[in-house]
């Protein structure tokens, strides 16, 4: 079997003839990201020959040049019989910056918060004593100890693991009876899953989980006091996979084992966060009996290894809405293994878990006349409208324009991508900022908002996005029918070649944030309200960090209102997850909210096409929707 090298990692492996390039990487367990599912569509996977013989199916995606140069992509090039070696390109490994939401919670409003007394976790540890043995009593030590805590707590059942009832008779007779339980107490029984010697119960410890279509965040809550220790946040394995739940979908589908690797992915990345979070503060993760996990449907699913298929197949009914309380090790979580998970409940297809548990954070949860909107921009745009009356609830396609996706220069938020661009009107050319000021590589989503803002607050694009062919600017270059705008030059790019954007970019552009503006102004209007009878609008979402507001607006991706009616709350999904976390009141109110939501599924609504094809110009096609607008 052909051997196959991999540059600069300096790996050697053995695969059989046919093996495309991109299975190889995966068998060397080298990251190279297919953002579209390996449905050959993103271009994002290129490699490069440097010596041996392959079989590429290039499909006219790469220019002469490159193909000469020895580029091909990994998805559609295979191994033949002979040895080859090839190059990943750093790029494609960088990782990306971060919104620092440790303090998120801070900023929110006390009273949405879960107050001293309702700190009560679904799993608490107790100091007890235990009678010693008496052979006349004819009890056993499990007798003696379901009698203890019966006495202390209550006459109910008690439910014991198997692991505590092995450890039972040494860890009484340690210090005489005197032992600490980890105990899970519900309406009708008490479960004890670990029992240790002496007092213990400040070594307790709980774990919120977010699990993002592109990030994983994930915070560390010390008991009894509810302290929150540390928040880390790292990308999603799976993102090599693809960069939407559909494309993700679509991989699990291809082959039979593909629904393993893509939990196993995302298991990878929490139990990474897990155990750094730990080492950070030197703790064991078997001290961590607590834990909440909020993500979107399909995220969810995937998390469980439960077949996501029928998310995206009429009538979109998915395996679960509301998740039993499970065990971390049936998940596979890197905590206690009896620890019971409470996974935040999804009202749809296209609302999930990480939706619901966000509303905590907003006044939609709360006993108030006054409505709110909640938007959440992300990989996808989720959305929820609503106060005590009523809550309504919605998903949109906007795509991954906004974190780079279907950009042929787009990419993460990381070193080197462009991140703010302001336009001068005269010339047309682009003044722009890179995250670290490095050279730049390519755009993210902050900086794609601001790019198409400016170009069309300075008339070089119309409403339609479409260029300005008429004034000579060095800036624009016209290929055919399709014109093309210049970003960044190709002497001050990292590798070489000018950075662009064309026109079916920007659509794609004006396509998202035309889903997100149309799926709200609908919702507004089935309620017969318009987006002036908002008392407020949230802004969640890692992205939401790094959004400018003039940008948004300008774009017709936010209404025009004034800025004191936007709130930025941050990861509300990590953030709703730790109160729950640290609260069996907030669980069960995060149930209660989730049963209040009607889920709107646009597709079916006929009002929507019209509210989006209306939105499909910068910033839409009625000017009065956006007063403020002036161009320079």
């Amino acid at each position: 079997m052909p051997l196959v090298t991999f540059q600069p990692s300096g790996k050697v492996i053995e695969v059989k003839p046919d093996t495309s390039l991109l299975e190889a990487a995966k068998q060397a367990d080298l990251e190279i990201s297919t953002p579209c599912g390996t449905n050959r569509t993103c271009g994002k996977c290129i490699v490069r020959i440097i010596s041996g013989s392959v079989d590429p199916k290039n499909e006219g995606l790469l220019s002469k040049k490159a193909i000469h140069d020895g580029y091909v992509h990994a998805c559609k090039t295979s191994v033949t019989q002979s040895p080859v070696t090839i190059e990943i390109p750093e790029s494609l490994k960088k990782k990306g910056q971060f919104a620092d939401t440790s303090k998120d919670m801070e900023h929110l409003s006390p009273d949405l918060l879960p107050k001293p007394w309702q700190i009560n976790p679904l799993t608490n540890k107790f100091h007890i004593h235990v009678p010693e043995p008496q052979a006349e009593s004819g009890l056993s030590d499990l007798d003696r100890l379901s009698q203890s805590i019966k006495k202390e707590w209550g006459n109910k059942k008690v439910i014991f693991s198997m692991e505590v009832i092995r450890r039972l008779a040494n860890t009484l007779r340690s210090q005489n009876g005197s032992v600490t339980i980890a105990m899970t107490q519900t309406t009708d029984h008490y479960r004890v899953i670990d029992i240790e010697p002496g007092n213990q119960t400040e070594k307790s410890y709980g774990v919120a989980i977010d699990i993002g279509t592109t990030t994983i965040s994930i915070q560390l809550v010390a008991f009894p006091e509810a302290e929150t220790l540390n928040t880390l946040t790292d990308y999603n394995e799976q993102v090599k996979c693809g960069i939407d739940i559909i494309s993700r979908i679509n991989y699990a589908q291809q082959r039979p084992e593909r629904l393993a690797e893509l939990r196993d992915k995302v298991l990878k990345t929490i139990n990474h966060l897990i155990n750094k979070t730990v080492k950070l503060h030197n703790i064991d993760t078997q001290k961590i009996y607590n834990c909440v996990v909020s993500g979107n449907t399909t995220m969810t699913h995937l998390l469980l290894g439960l077949n996501p298929e029928y998310i995206r197949l009429e009538p979109y009914i998915p395996t679960i809405l509301e998740a039993p309380l499970t065990m971390a090790s049936d998940i596979g979580l890197d905590i206690y293994p009896h620890a019971l998970t409470f996974i935040s409940p999804a009202v749809g297809s296209y609302v999930g878990g990480d939706i619901t548990a966000g509303l905590l954070c907003s006044e939609i949860a709360s006993d108030t006349d006054d409505v709110y909107l909640f938007i959440d921009i992300g990989t996808n745009g989720e959305l929820a409208i609503g106060n005590r009356d009523f809550i309504m609830a919605c998903a949109c396609s906007a795509g991954p324009a906004f974190e780079g996706g279907g950009i042929q220069f787009g990419m993460r938020a990381s070193k080197g991508a462009i991140e703010d661009v302001t336009i001068d009107a005269e010339t047309g050319l682009a003044i722009y900022k890179t995250i670290a000021n490095a050279k730049a590589e390519g755009i993210c989503g902050s900086g794609i908002i601001s790019l198409v803002a400016g170009l069309f607050q300075t008339e070089w694009i119309d409403s339609s996005g479409k260029l300005d062919q008429t004034r000579p600017s060095k800036a624009i270059q016209i290929n055919g029918r399709q014109a093309s705008y210049i970003i960044v030059s190709e002497e001050e790019s990292s590798f070489g070649k000018p950075i662009s954007i064309n026109e079916t970019e920007i659509e794609n552009i004006i396509r998202a944030k035309a889903a997100i503006y149309s799926a709200c102004a609908l919702m507004l209007s089935q309620v017969e309200l318009g987006f002036e009878d908002l008392k407020s609008i949230y802004i969640a979402g890692g992205f939401g960090h790094f959004l400018n507001l003039d940008n948004a607006i300008t774009i017709g991706l936010l209404p025009d209102l004034p800025q004191e009616k936007f709130q930025y709350i941050g990861n509300s999904s990590l953030m709703g997850s730790t109160m729950a976390l640290i609260s069996t009141d907030f669980q069960q109110k995060l149930l209660e909210l989730s049963r209040r939501i009607t889920y709107i599924d646009l597709s079916t609504d006929p009002g929507y096409m019209d509210q989006y094809t209306a939105a499909l110009f910068l910033p839409h096609t009625d000017a009065s929707l956006f007063p403020s607008f002036k161009k320079s």
